[in-house]
């Protein structure tokens, strides 16, 4: 009976392991990994990224109102060094954006010289793509999409860091 119970189990996963192999060399024999983009549209999401960053940096909208479509959803974490606690989902529409880029370092004192802007693009399609960007108040996912034969940012989600202890 031991014998039995073994040679069964012995079959039933080599069968399972050969249907399951099987299944994976037909799912991957259809699909086409892409490794590498547009050299034109990748440039057209990295100016879009750089005009929003540069647009908050030089306190100037006209960047903005440039690089991000008037359909934007931003949602943010705020981290607040008083009380030491992140404020959760604090969305801000594109005419506020606007308004918070016209004001935000107008006293110069908001951005340092060696402030980052370090911009990661991690996918570009022909009408969609998705980018990181590092900046003075922290860190900004990015979707965005090709309209009109140009990029525009519609989706943003960021985060401050928390002060250093």
């Amino acid at each position: 009976m031991r014998n039995f119970l073994f040679i069964t189990t012995l079959v039933t996963v080599g069968m399972l392991y050969t249907s399951c192999e099987k299944n994976t060399e037909n799912n991957n024999s259809n699909q086409e990994v892409k490794t590498s983009w547009s050299q034109s549209d990748y440039n057209g999401v990295k100016a879009a990224i750089e005009d929003y960053v540069e647009g908050l940096y030089q306190v100037d909208s006209t960047r903005i109102e440039k690089s991000v479509d008037t359909t934007l959803r931003k949602l943010g974490y705020w981290y607040n060094p008083k009380k030491k606690e992140f404020m959760d989902n604090l969305p801000m529409s594109y005419d506020r954006l606007v308004r918070l880029a016209a004001r935000w370092n107008k006293d110069g004192k908001s951005v340092k010289e060696n402030s980052p802007k370090k911009i990661e693009i991690y996918d570009v399609n022909s009408k969609t793509a998705s980018a990181k960007l590092t900046a003075e108040w922290g860190i900004d996912y990015f979707h965005l999409g090709k309209v009109n034969d140009q990029w525009k940012i519609f989706n943003i989600i960021w985060q401050s860091m928390p002060e250093k202890e």
